[in-house]
């Protein structure tokens, strides 16, 4: 089934651009010129994608990935004319699962989402979309934290957690690997399947995921100039 990419920005050539190249992979692309209007094409249609402008008048791309965050799981790229790291971080720490700042290559952007998709198949081929993966406690019939692969849901003490696409896919990465330190290269790899890229993404993605989890839980450990690792029975 072909994958539906919505893509807000108000710059008319480049919503033109994205869409010849992703029609071209045999991708659906859904054209928005504006924030309310991205946002009312997701509430009446299945997105699988979305790429994001953040420079937009009236509602910026942030204001609209809140926005989208406090609904719906869905992948969000942000694109920005502007390349401070603390751009990045504000993106990518309110939900936003990659950034690309502009000008951009079309032929990257379109490597980014086909690398997401796969991404995605292999974690469905690899579960059969049935296993749980499960950190057990103490108690071994009181399963403590819970990912179902199949619907992109994690339960924690029998409490729904709200994860994005990729802090989901780093948790469940680690969680395949207990025990075992991971180089934020290798992280980087697994999840977005690009050998080279912004290790800083990482390293507030997991920010993210320790903040869900709770100071509680302290399941993920720090290897300092290492990477890190998932500790079981924390």
């Amino acid at each position: 089934m072909r994958k539906t990419v919505l893509v807000i920005d108000d710059d008319h050539d480049i919503v033109r651009l994205i869409t010849e190249s992703l029609n071209f992979e045999q991708f659906n692309v859904i054209p928005a010129y504006s924030g309310k209007e991205g946002l009312s094409i997701v509430k009446e249609n299945i997105i699988d994608f979305i790429v994001l402008d953040i420079m937009m008048p009236e509602m910026d791309g942030l204001e609209v990935c809140r926005n989208i965050r406090n609904h719906y799981n869905i992948p969000i790229l942000l694109l920005s004319a502007r390349d401070r790291d603390i751009d990045k971080i504000i993106g990518l720490e309110i939900g936003a699962d990659d950034y690309m700042t502009k000008p951009f290559s079309i032929q990257e952007l379109t490597s980014r989402i086909k690398a997401h998709f796969r991404k995605m198949d292999r974690m469905y081929r690899e579960w059969n979309g049935l296993h749980l993966a499960t950190v057990m406690s103490n108690q071994a019939s009181d399963p403590l934290l819970e990912l179902n692969e199949k619907t992109f849901e994690a339960i924690l003490d029998q409490r729904k957690l709200d994860f994005s696409t990729k802090e989901f896919q780093i948790l469940s990465f680690l969680m395949k690997h207990p025990n075992h330190v991971l180089t934020r290269e290798q992280i980087y790899e697994s999840v977005w399947g690009d050998e080279f890229g912004d290790l800083n993404t990482v390293t507030v993605h997991i920010k993210n995921i320790r903040k869900k989890l709770g100071s509680q839980h302290d399941f993920i450990k720090t290897v300092w100039g290492i990477g890190y690792k998932y500790v079981e029975g924390n």
